[in-house]
C-alpha cells in the first residue's frame, strides 16, 4: 500500500527513549602489539553519528514525517554534541538533564573495514529527571498522531507503563522497540517489535514454527497487544494479532551492516501507523526499509525515495 509524500509530511510521531552517539574511529592495522595479541589501529578518520531513540526520530524524519524526540540525558560533552547533530536533522528535541547522568557513547574502532571492538560509556538517570519526563510527555502528547518508545535498557523509560495509559486514554497508537525480559510494562501497547533472540528472553525457546505460534499468540493475549511484529533477520518477518500471523520474507540484498535496522524498523511502522495504516498493512514497508537500511555502514536511515521507489523497481 502506497502513502504519499503528503500524508507522511502531516504524520506526527512522538519518539520517546533512551538516545545515544555513535562514534566511529576508523584506522588503519599493520600489525600486532608487542604488549598483547591485539592489533594496533592507527586512527585516520573519526565520525560521528545519533544513535538510539535519536537514530528512531532520524529515521521518521528521513521518510518525510515529523518527529518530536522526548529523552535524557546528562550534562556533559557528549550531550551536547548529541543536541548539536539532533539539531541538523530536522527533530524536534526534548531534552531532560541530570548532572549526574553520563550521556551514552557507543564508540566502535574500525580496521580493515571490520568492527574490532566496541565500547559503551553510560550509567542510569535518577528518579527525578525521569518524573519530569513523564510531565513533559503528558503536555506532547495531544500534538502528536503515534507514540513511539525506543527501549534500549538504559533506564530513560522506567515510566513507561504510566505513560502507555496516558496513550491508551488519548485513543492514540502506540508502538514499542522492547528490551529486557519483562514484558509486563508494556501491557496495553498497540505492538511490540522484538527480534528472535529478545522474544526467546521472554517466553523461553520454542521447537517449532507451531511452538512459536503458540507463544508469540499466548504472549500477545497476556500483554493485551494489538499486534506482536517479531523481526527475523534473513527470514522476514511475522505479525501475530487478532487475525491470526502474516508473514513477509527479507529483501534479497547483500547486508553489510545490522546496527540499527531495529531502529528502521520500527521508525517505519510508527510513521505508517501515524499516517493511517494498520500495523499489518505497515508491516511489509517496515521490513523492506529495514532491508535496505542493512546495506549501508553503521547507524543509517531510509528516505521516502529508496523505500518507494525500491518498491517500483522491483515490480510491487
Amino acid at each position: 500500500m502506497n502513502i504519499s509524500q503528503e500524508q507522511l509530511a502531516k504524520s506526527r510521531v512522538l519518539v520517546v527513549g533512551d538516545a545515544m552517539i555513535d562514534r566511529y574511529w576508523y584506522g588503519s592495522v599493520d600489525r600486532i602489539s608487542p604488549e598483547a595479541p591485539v592489533p594496533v589501529v592507527r586512527i585516520t578518520r573519526e565520525e560521528e553519528r545519533i544513535g538510539g531513540a535519536a537514530n528512531v526520530a532520524s529515521n521518521v524524519v528521513s521518510l518525510g514525517a515529523q518527529a518530536t524526540l522526548l529523552t535524557v540525558v546528562g550534562d556533559d560533552e557528549a550531550s551536547h554534541k548529541l543536541e548539536a547533530l539532533v539539531a541538523g536533522t530536522g527533530i524536534t528535541p526534548h531534552f531532560g538533564r541530570d548532572a549526574q547522568l553520563r550521556t551514552t557513547v557507543k564508540l566502535r574502532v574500525i580496521g580493515r573495514q571490520q568492527q574490532l571492538i566496541r565500547l559503551d560509556f553510560e550509567n542510569s538517570p535518577k528518579t527525578e529527571v525521569l518524573a519530569s519526563q513523564t510531565q513533559a510527555f503528558r503536555e506532547l502528547l495531544p500534538q502528536h498522531d503515534a507514540v513511539l518508545f525506543s527501549d534500549y535498557g538504559k533506564g530513560g523509560l522506567d515510566h513507561v507503563h504510566e505513560m502507555i495509559e496516558l496513550v491508551r486514554e488519548a485513543n492514540k497508537p502506540v508502538l514499542i522497540d522492547p528490551k529486557g525480559a519483562d514484558y509486563s510494562r508494556y501491557r496495553g501497547a498497540t505492538a511490540i517489535t522484538p527480534n528472535m533472540a529478545e522474544l526467546q528472553q521472554v517466553t523461553g525457546p520454542w521447537r517449532s514454527e507451531e511452538e512459536l505460534r503458540a507463544k508469540a499468540s499466548a504472549l500477545r493475549q497476556q500483554l493485551e497487544l494489538t499486534a506482536l511484529v517479531l523481526t527475523r533477520s534473513e527470514e522476514g518477518m511475522t505479525l501475530y494479532d487478532a487475525q491470526g500471523e502474516a508473514s513477509v520474507a527479507a529483501q534479497a540484498r547483500e547486508v553489510f551492516d545490522v546496527t540499527g535496522a531495529g531502529d528502521t524498523v520500527i521508525a517505519t511502522l510508527a510513521t505508517m501507523v501515524a499516517a493511517g495504516l494498520s500495523v499489518r498493512e505497515a508491516m511489509p514497508l517496515a521490513n523492506r526499509a529495514g532491508g535496505i537500511v542493512v546495506g549501508k555502514f553503521g547507524t543509517a536511515t531510509v528516505s521516502y525515495r529508496e523505500l518507494f521507489e525500491d518498491r517500483r523497481s522491483q515490480g510491487m
